[in-house]
Formats: structure tokens, C-alpha cells, sequence
């Protein structure tokens, strides 16, 4: 399967990622939940990617569903208690555990919900649904600002933060955490609220991830060997310009292998689908189109025989390592699809970074969105 290289339309998305779209629909739950894979995790940051990519591809009914059970899921604090997938071990050679995954309260899984609020009200411009969720948007946020340290960064879990030694910040988490707080703002200016506080600590935030190397990994865990911590500082928007330039050319030989896609770590033989589709993305927003074209088609060849993307491949073996198509996998696909080739208000919102306040969202009133009442009890 190949996506070709012009401006897709509606029809033509629907056609060229069924596989993927397909795939996440089968994963999602009868609740609304969509984990990881089938009986896998369930964290708030993948759930809200796969949503938001259901919403591109047409499945409205299956991303308001995934939404409402964001919205029930989440706890009094704002917070949610999420399965840290990452850490769930191999069930045999080729596939992972269907086990129970570790717990947390992540500050990057929690703040995400503000991308697909935005993002989704954006697509169906519908003002409504954006005013529905703002509580669930509101109290995550000021979550995830509680644990903002007077250095600007942000402890990657309410856990790590409460055990004395044991707190940190990742710099690819709080670079996910500025493209959140931007979406998050410009909700919240869009529906007339006071958010300057998020907009100060935005910018503090910033001045970390540019100019404070050593706040980020204080546990001596060494990060620089993935590859999210290479791009996402310029996919976020916290660096641009000459800096974004300088950080991408002095690691590209390291993270891409020709032909392949990104590696997800700098010395395993191993391209990932997902972290190859958030390069795509992180290349298109700093002009650089063709070469994020050519990226993107280079994925075609990691499909099923259903159209799904499995996870990685890993090209000493050559192998589709491990044998799974996870829910968050197709989600990166269809949204660097839809970066690439998409039209509407939300196409443009990963890869823009300046306040997108600009794009308005009206009011419209559908029987979906007035369920969503502004006075969701938190779980």
C-alpha cells in the first residue's frame, strides 16, 4: 500500500489508511477505551492520539466515544492513572505481555488531552464540543502544573515527584507537555478564559527545555539514544530556526537509517513506524516536505497484509519486530497523513507553532455534544 504524493481528499484518506483506521477500531473497546492492543495497556496519551486520529479519518462516532471515556476516566485531581506500556516485558520472543503493565500518574499522558480537545474542535468546528470538555481540560492542566518545578520543567510523574531522590523531568515528555499547554491555551483564550498563568508557565517551560539541559534526566538514566528526545523539542515548537536546523542535521545519520525510517534508539538496528511518523511531522513544520515525503512513503512497506503498520522493523534480522500493531502505531500514520496531505483547520495543528487562536471553531449543535455535559463528575 502506497499514499501518493499529492493533496488527499476526504474519500481518498478513508481509502489509503483503512488498514491502519481499521485497525484501531477493532481495538477500541465497547466502553470507549482504546488501549495499546487488545487486553494491553491503556494510558491517556495514546488513547487521545488514536482519537483524534479516528476523527480524521471519518470514525466521528468512535472518537466521541473515546473522548466521553476520557472524560469518565479521569480523576478528582485531574490527573489519570495510566498503564506505563513501556515497561510491559515480552511475553516470548515476538510479542509482549498481555499482563498487567505498571501504574502512574504521568504529567505528559495527563496534559495531552488538550491536543485532541483542540484538535477535534477544530476539525468539526464545533465550539460546543470545546466548551464541553474544557472542564476535563482545565483540571488536567492545572494538574500538570502543580508539579512545574521553579525551574521551569516538570516532573514526569506525581509519584517521582513525592519520593524523595527519585524526581525528574524527561525532555521528551516536557516537550510534549509545551505543544499541550499551547493547545490548551488557545482553548481557553477561543472560549474567553483567563489562562495567562499556563501562558507564563509555558514560556518557563520553554526557557528549560532550550536552555537548561541539566534539569532533564537527573536520574542518570541516559536518554540522549532516543530518538524522541532528538526531535520532539523541535515537533513541540519549543525549538525552531537555526536551532531546530543544528539539532536535526547533528543527529540525522544517528537516528535514520536510508530506505527505513527513524530508529527508535540511536545503537539498536531497529526502525519504529510511530517515532518515524513523528519525524515525518517534526520535518513538515520546519519546511522541509520533500524529505518528510519520501520518510512517509518508506513506511508503506511496513504493513500487514490487512494494511496495518506493525511496530518496527528491525533490519539485522529482518524481521517485523514485535510481531504487533499497536492502536498508537496507526494513529502517528494517519496523523503525519493528514500533516502531509490534509485541508482542514486540524491538519496544521502538530506542525504549527505559533498561537492558533487565529483558527476559529463555531458553534454547532449536535445530539453528541450536548451529552457531553460541562459537569462530567470526575471518576
Amino acid at each position: 500500500m502506497t499514499v501518493d504524493a499529492k493533496r488527499l481528499d476526504a474519500s481518498d484518506f478513508r481509502d489509503a489508511l483503512q488498514g491502519a483506521a481499521s485497525r484501531i477500531v477493532s481495538i477500541q473497546c465497547a466502553d470507549g477505551a482504546i488501549p495499546w492492543y487488545e487486553d494491553g495497556p491503556w494510558d491517556p496519551w495514546n488513547h487521545t492520539e488514536c482519537a483524534m486520529a479516528l476523527a480524521v479519518v471519518g470514525e466521528a462516532s468512535a472518537a466521541r466515544r473515546a473522548f466521553e471515556h476520557l472524560a469518565e476516566r479521569q480523576k478528582a485531581d485531574g490527573s489519570w492513572l495510566a498503564e506505563y506500556g513501556n515497561a510491559v516485558p515480552m511475553e516470548d520472543e515476538r510479542h509482549m505481555s498481555r499482563g498487567p503493565a505498571p501504574t502512574c500518574h504521568d504529567t505528559n499522558f495527563t496534559a495531552y488531552c488538550a491536543v485532541g480537545v483542540r484538535h477535534a474542535a477544530l476539525l468539526w468546528a464545533d465550539e460546543r464540543f470545546a466548551a464541553a470538555y474544557w472542564p476535563m481540560v482545565a483540571r488536567a492542566i492545572d494538574f500538570v502544573l502543580r508539579h512545574q518545578s521553579v525551574h521551569g520543567d516538570i516532573s514526569w510523574s506525581a509519584e517521582a515527584a513525592a519520593k524523595s531522590g527519585a524526581d525528574d523531568a524527561l525532555l521528551a515528555g516536557n516537550a510534549s507537555i509545551y505543544k499541550s499547554l499551547q493547545c490548551a491555551i488557545d482553548l481557553g483564550r477561543q472560549l474567553g478564559e483567563d489562562v495567562e498563568r499556563w501562558a507564563l508557565a509555558r514560556e518557563k517551560l520553554g526557557e528549560a527545555i532550550r536552555t537548561k539541559p541539566h534539569r532533564f534526566g537527573r536520574q542518570r538514566e541516559e536518554r540522549s539514544a532516543f530518538a524522541m528526545d532528538w526531535y520532539y523539542p523541535i515537533l513541540s515548537g519549543a525549538l525552531d530556526g537555526r536551532g531546530a536546523a543544528w539539532r536535526l542535521h547533528a543527529d540525522w545519520d544517528r537516528f535514520v537509517e536510508p530506505g527505513r525510517g527513524c530508529r527508535c534508539v540511536a545503537h539498536e538496528p531497529w526502525v519504529t513506524v510511530a517515532e518515524t511518523s513523528e519525524l515525518v511531522m517534526t520535518l513538515i513544520s520546519v519546511g522541509r516536505r520533500a524529505q518528510a515525503l519520501a520518510l512517509f512513503e518508506s513506511q508503506a512497506r511496513h504493513t500487514d497484509a490487512g494494511g496495518a503498520y506493525w511496530m518496527g522493523w528491525q533490519f539485522k534480522e529482518r524481521i517485523f519486530w514485535p510481531e504487533e500493531t499497536p492502536s498508537w502505531t496507526q494513529a502517528a500514520v494517519i496523523l503525519a497523513a493528514d500533516a502531509l496531505y490534509g485541508d482542514t483547520l486540524a491538519s496544521r495543528l502538530l506542525i504549527d507553532h505559533g498561537s492558533s487562536t487565529r483558527r476559529k471553531i463555531r458553534r454547532v449543535s449536535t445530539d453528541s455534544t450536548s451529552r457531553n455535559s460541562s459537569e462530567r463528575s470526575a471518576s
